[in-house]
């Protein structure tokens, strides 16, 4: 839950993407306490529950994360290397100008680490799996990276926002008829701002 930018203690999966929603998890970029990412355990908390890990899957990484104390170091450094660069192509992109080189190249070395998924099926239902093997803790981030790719490189790219609330930085897809969504949700940011303007119109 958010109010007023400030992240009240849950990770929030409203962004309209997966790759948004990783890009918020640190809610105020002014303000290091509201990051909510401050190691490789939250990193697996996050994916747990935007549902890109199962819980079989997030307990098998948490063994090979205790193992594996410098690597997951490592890897947990990468993820926010990738998680700002990705906030600043975003925001990039939402004021219509163009992401700094060196944060897409950031994003296409990711890409280049990512595996191919492949189609699997079961009876009647389809659906795309990365690949089975030796567990990879950079496996957190390959969901984030195709997210990423994905949104960037079709028409919702147009629908990239940044929330206008000043102490908020949450990026969002605008799904408006008229494309005029302001907030990153009416219940937080947009009634926080809708009370400060009215309490401004009572001074004045």
């Amino acid at each position: 839950m958010k109010i007023g930018g400030v992240d009240m203690g849950e990770f929030e999966y409203s962004g309209g993407a997966l790759c948004l929603d990783f890009a918020n998890t640190w809610s105020n970029r002014s303000d290091a306490a509201k990051d909510r990412l401050t190691g490789y355990d939250d990193l697996l908390r996050w994916a747990g529950g935007s549902g890109t890990l199962s819980d079989a899957e997030r307990a098998e990484l948490e063994k090979a994360a205790r193992r594996s104390g410098d690597e997951t170091t490592a890897v947990f450094a990468e993820a926010v290397v990738i998680r700002e660069a990705l906030f600043r192509i975003c925001d990039a992109v939402a004021r219509g100008v163009s992401p700094a080189a060196a944060d897409l190249e950031v994003l296409n070395e990711g890409l280049e680490s990512v595996p191919q998924q492949r189609l699997c099926c079961g009876g009647a239902c389809c659906e795309w799996r990365w690949p089975d093997g030796p567990t990879d803790l950079r496996r957190v981030l390959w969901p984030v990276i195709r997210s990423a790719a994905d949104l960037l490189t079709s028409p919702d790219a147009e629908r990239i926002r940044q929330c206008e609330a000043p102490d908020c930085s949450w990026l969002f897809l605008d799904r408006s008829r008229n494309r005029s969504r302001q907030w990153c949700t009416m219940e937080d940011c947009g009634n926080v701002s809708k009370v400060r303007r009215f309490r401004q119109r009572r001074r004045q």
